[in-house]
This record gives structure tokens, sequence and C-alpha cells, in this order.
């Protein structure tokens, strides 16, 4: 049997692990590298490494003939889904569900504020020493509406409070009751576009999100409205949203785009009304110690036979 766990934190680091003479495991460090830890195919555990190549992530997953968990630090599997797929059936894929709400959620309202109150604009400002006064909008009183309500929605919805927005509004895949209010289905989308004056996407990218945000969905906003996408670039039609800022009819703040990286000379970054930051959601100072919990908590549970938390995928 074999027991090779394999981690993109070295084991030392990571408080609560099972010990080796309880769960039986051995933990191997890989953080992308080129040269592999150990053998692939003694690996019943991967710990995918974050912020790196997909091409890199997934390169290992074809010899892990002895794979049961594939857990990643994103909360988006795509970009190791269609290797995962392919694997011995009982692979259980696992998000990170938990562990980037908080930096994401703070960047939404970060790029929300920052876009509607000219921020940009006094940067700019500063670099050419001018005092760039103006009137600018506020978050209160505007009416958001946020795609996407899992964790991360329900996080910035959080970070809303507090704001006096005059309404928020949530729609997601599957209709259902919130504290706060309900949840409302995508098709719902055409009848509150035209009433938000703040769209902020968090949804996961999906065949059904991809281009969600298409000309159509762009012509539905209102006049002024800012759009504002944390969730992955290919949810929006990059050309349909360029015609949307070129007008100047709406604006936009991204953390993701597509293509991504935004390759130099693309029209995207000279875009009137686009603020651009280099999908930066979750990498911050809160990652860490809520992914080695993650980790830690998936591993004391496979050791004991318990079900996973965030299972996404069980192969078939």
């Amino acid at each position: 049997m074999t027991t090779d766990v394999w981690l993109p934190v070295a084991a030392a680091e990571i408080e609560g692990l099972p010990a080796t003479h309880d769960g039986g495991f051995t933990y191997r460090f890989w953080d992308g590298g080129a040269d592999f830890p150990a053998d692939p195919a003694d690996c019943v555990f991967y710990g995918v490494p974050y912020m790196i190549d997909p091409a890199v992530c997934v390169r290992p997953l074809s010899r892990m003939t002895s794979l049961r968990v594939v857990q990643t630090l994103t909360a988006g599997v795509d970009h190791v889904l269609p290797a995962v797929e392919h694997l011995a059936p009982g692979v259980r894929l696992c998000n990170a569900r938990g562990v980037h709400e908080a930096s994401t959620a703070e960047l939404a309202l970060t790029l929300t504020l920052a876009s509607l109150r000219g921020i940009p604009r006094f940067v700019e400002g500063q670099r050419v020493q001018e005092w760039r006064q103006g009137f600018n909008p506020a978050l209160a009183d505007k009416s958001v509406l946020i795609v996407g309500y899992g964790a991360i929605g329900s996080a910035i919805e959080d970070r809303l409070t507090g704001f006096e927005c005059a309404r928020v509004a949530r729609v997601a895949r599957s209709e259902r009751a919130t504290e706060r209010g309900p949840v409302l289905p995508l098709s719902e989308l055409p009848g509150l576009l035209p009433e938000a004056d703040v769209v902020i996407l968090s949804t996961p990218l999906s065949d059904s999100t991809r281009g969600l945000v298409n000309a159509d969905f762009l012509a539905h906003m209102k006049d002024g409205a800012l759009l504002v996408n944390v969730s992955r670039g290919p949810v929006v039609d990059t050309k349909a949203l360029l015609a949307e800022l070129e007008s100047g009819r709406l604006t936009a703040a991204l953390d993701v785009t597509d293509p991504e990286p935004l390759p130099p000379g693309h029209p995207l970054w000279q875009a009137p009304g686009v603020l651009i930051s280099p999908h930066v959601g979750g990498p911050t100072s809160a990652f860490l110690p809520r992914a080695k919990r993650l980790l830690s908590g998936q591993l004391n549970r496979y050791a004991a036979g318990e079900p996973l938390a965030n299972v996404v995928l069980t192969t078939a």
C-alpha cells in the first residue's frame, strides 16, 4: 500500500498533520519544481501547487496511479479538471473553499470603491504632481448585484454591510433562500441587470458561465454601471466588454482577464474607464494560514476514513 502525500508547503510548517506513525503517511514537498520528490505512482494525496502554470500542476497526474485525492488551493478547479477527469475511478477532487473568501471579497470591495471614487485618476495625478479634485460616485445608495453566490459571493455581501447600499441582489446557478434574502437563478438576470449600479462577478468558470457576460448581458446593464470581475476571465466576452468601455457607456474593474496574463499592447490596457489588477484576489497574507488549516484538516479526515470537505468531483 502506497502512502506518499505530496504537499506544496513543507510538512514541518503545517500544524496538526497526522503523525507519520499514525497515518502511515510519507510527506513529500513539491512546489512545481523540475524534479519530482518521489515516484508519482506512490502518491495517494496530491496537494496541487499554488500560482504556477497549470501545465506544471497537472504534469505528475498521469503517473499518479495510486491517487485517491487531488486537493487544490484554489477556489476554481478549471485548471486541473481536464486532467483529473481522465484518472482512475474514485479519485476525489477538492477545492479550497474557505481559503480565499476573505482575500477575494476584500479585493472585490477594493476594486469597486477604487473605481467608483476615481482612485486611478488620483494616483496618476500624484505621479505628475497635479491636484485632481472632482465629484465622484459613492457606493452608498447604489444597487449592487452579485452574480455567483457561493462562499465568495456571500463574503462579498458580508463586506458590503455598512456601506449603506440601497439594495443587494444575489444570483446563482440554483435558486434558494438565505438569511439575507433570496438567491435568484441566472434566468432572472435580464430583469435584474437594468437596476444594478454595480455588478460583481464571483461565479466559478464552467460550461454554463463561460461567456456569460456577453454583448446581450452587457446591453442589459444600465448606463454608467460598473462591472467588477473577481471570478475568471473567460466568464466575460472581452470583445463585447471592450465595445462598451470604448463607447463610455460602462466602466469595469477586472482582477481577471481573457486572455491572461493580459499581453502588452492588448486594447484592454488602454480602454477608458477600466481598472485592472493582475489576478491577485487570493494571494495575500490571509492565504497561507487558511491553506495550511485546509491541508491539515483534509489529511486528518482522510487518515480517519471520514468524508472529505469541498469535494467537487469524484471520478467515475
